[in-house]
C-alpha cells in the first residue's frame, strides 16, 4: 500500500473511533455490497471493518479478494451463492467444485463460517427458483460434508419479511399459507444440519408505506410508549423486536421453536426520493446508532431476552450502481471514500428504546395499531439487487389489509 493513501485511510479511521463507536457490540455484523464502481480496495476495508467493531462481515458472493484480504484478521464471513448459481448447484459435482473453490481453498486463514445459497428465492414467486433452493443447499451441505468442514461452515438461505403471512401482534406471527410447504422442508433442512434461519427485516419501509400511522420514534427505537402484545403481555417500544419475534413465533407454530434466527440484513437509508418518506440522514443516524447501541447491551427481544441478537447492518458502503430508487445507493454507514456517511454520535449514556422491554403491564401504554408490513429493499442477482415490484406491491397490500382488519376489529393493543 503506498504511504500516502495509508496514511489518508489511518487519518479517517482515527478520526472516526472518536465520535462514530465509542461502545460497540461484541457480535456485529456488516453487509459488504460491492455493486459500485468507486469503492475502497479490500485491503483498504479491513480497517473500516475493524474501526466500527464489526467481527462478522456477510458478502454477496465469494469474491477471492476479498477474503484474501480479511485472512488472519478473525473477523467471521458469511458468503453467498447469488440466485443465479441455484440450478447449477443442484449437481453435487458443481457444488463441491466450487466450495473447494471458493470456501476449501480459503480455509482456515478467513475464518468463513457460513454459506448463504440464494436471496429471498421464495418471495420472487419463480418456481424454478424456488424449486431449486433446497437441491442447491443440500448439494452444498453434502460438499462440505465430503471435504470434512461441515463441522465449521453451515448452509443457509436470506429470506424477505415478506414470507410472513402476518407480523402483528408478534405473537400470532405465521408464515404465508403458499410458503409453509417450502419452508418446512427447508426448515427441517435447518434443524438437521444446525444452521440458522436467516430474515431480512427493514422497519423503514413500513414507516415509508404508512407514515401518518406508522409513529417514527417506534421505527428508529427512539423513546416511546410503545405497545403491548394482548396475548403475551410483552411490551415491545421498536418495529425490529416485533418483528423478530413474529417470525420466532412463526417458527414455533411449525415445529421449529428452537431454530436460531438470525437478521441477515437491517438498516436505513440516509437519502431518498421525494416519495421515499423518512429516508434522511437524521434518521439513518438514529436507526443505526440506536441498533448497534442496543446489539452492545447483549439482550435478546422480549420474547428471547436471554438470546443474543445476531444482527448485520446493511450496509457498509453506498452503492452507487444499485438500480432502483435512490435510497437503494445510500444504505451505507461509509462513503465511498471511507469517510462516514454520518455521524452515528453514539453515547453511553444515551435515551434509546429495547434497553427494557421485557414486560409488558405498566411498562407500556397501549397505543393504536402499529403496522409492521414485511418487505426488504434488497433482492438478489449477481448476490443483490433492488427489490423486484412484486414483493414491493404485496408489502404494501399486507400493509394496508392488515391495519384495516385491525382498527376495524377494535384491537386497540395492536
Amino acid at each position: 500500500m503506498e504511504f500516502h493513501r495509508f496514511f489518508f485511510y489511518s487519518s479517517i479511521i482515527l478520526s472516526m473511533s472518536v465520535f462514530l463507536f465509542p461502545i460497540m457490540a461484541n457480535s456485529m455484523g456488516i453487509n459488504y455490497g460491492q455493486i459500485a464502481d468507486n469503492l475502497p480496495s479490500p485491503e483498504d476495508v479491513v480497517p473500516i471493518v475493524k474501526s466500527i467493531g464489526a467481527t462478522k462481515v456477510k458478502l454477496y458472493d465469494a469474491d477471492p479478494k476479498v477474503l484474501k484480504a480479511f485472512a488472519n484478521t478473525g473477523v467471521e464471513f458469511i458468503v453467498g451463492l447469488g440466485n443465479e448459481y441455484l440450478d447449477k448447484m443442484r449437481d453435487p459435482a458443481k457444488a463441491q467444485a466450487w466450495v473447494k473453490q471458493n470456501v476449501q481453498s480459503r480455509l482456515p486463514a478467513t475464518k468463513i463460517t457460513c454459506i448463504f445459497v440464494g436471496n429471498e428465492v421464495l418471495t420472487f414467486n419463480d418456481t424454478s427458483l424456488s424449486n431449486s433452493l433446497l437441491p442447491a443447499m443440500q448439494s452444498v451441505h453434502t460438499a462440505l460434508v465430503n471435504l470434512g468442514l461441515d463441522k465449521q461452515v453451515t448452509v443457509t438461505t436470506a429470506h424477505s419479511l415478506s414470507i410472513l403471512e402476518t407480523s402483528y401482534p408478534p405473537s400470532s406471527g405465521a408464515f404465508r399459507e403458499d410458503l409453509v410447504d417450502c419452508l418446512s422442508e427447508t426448515l427441517s433442512f435447518h434443524q438437521k444440519t444446525g444452521s440458522p434461519f436467516l430474515i431480512n427485516a427493514y422497519p423503514f419501509f413500513a414507516y415509508k408505506g404508512n407514515p401518518k400511522q406508522v409513529p417514527l420514534d417506534f421505527v428508529l427505537f427512539q423513546p416511546n410508549q410503545g405497545v403491548i402484545d394482548p396475548a403475551t403481555n410483552l411490551h415491545y417500544d421498536n418495529m425490529l423486536y416485533a418483528q423478530i419475534d413474529a417470525v420466532y413465533n412463526a417458527l414455533a407454530s411449525l415445529g421449529y421453536k428452537k431454530l436460531p434466527v438470525h437478521i441477515s440484513e437491517t438498516g436505513w437509508p440516509s437519502k431518498g426520493d421525494e416519495d421515499e418518506v423518512g429516508a434522511t440522514p437524521d434518521n439513518a443516524k438514529k436507526y443505526n446508532g440506536n441498533l448497534i447501541k442496543l446489539m452492545s447491551k447483549k439482550t435478546g427481544t422480549p420474547m428471547r431476552p436471554n438470546s443474543d441478537l445476531n444482527i448485520y447492518v446493511f450496509a457498509l458502503f453506498n452503492e452507487n450502481m444499485k438500480p432502483g430508487p435512490t435510497s437503494e445507493r445510500n444504505y451505507g454507514l461509509f462513503k465511498p471514500d471511507g469517510t462516514p456517511a454520518y455521524s452515528l454520535g453514539i453515547s453511553s449514556t444515551s435515551n434509546v428504546a429495547g434497553s427494557n422491554t421485557t414486560t409488558g403491564g405498566t411498562n407500556g401504554k397501549p397505543l393504536s395499531p402499529v403496522p409492521t408490513p414485511p418487505s426488504t429493499p434488497t433482492s438478489s442477482s449477481t448476490g443483490y439487487l433492488s427489490i423486484s415490484a412484486a414483493t414491493q406491491e404485496r408489502y404494501e397490500f399486507v400493509g394496508t389489509v392488515l391495519l384495516a382488519s385491525l382498527i376495524l376489529t377494535k384491537m386497540l393493543l395492536w
